[in-house]
């Protein structure tokens, strides 16, 4: 079995011309409750991105 941190490693994979996408490991989905086709916003934060779920 891999290590957690290996497992929780993805890689960036080109979507089109202009944008890149990361998957999500299917258990923190799970764990959050999100679904396919779900909107999320991504937030620029110091060291890195913080993905949360939208709200109206």
């Amino acid at each position: 079995m891999r290590k957690l941190q290996e497992k929780n490693t993805r890689k960036l994979v080109r979507l089109g011309k202009t944008s890149l996408a990361v998957t999500l490991p299917v258990e923190m989905t799970h764990e959050l409750g999100w679904k396919e086709k779900q909107k999320v916003v991504a937030k620029k934060v110091r060291g890195g991105i913080l993905i949360k779920d939208w709200k109206k």
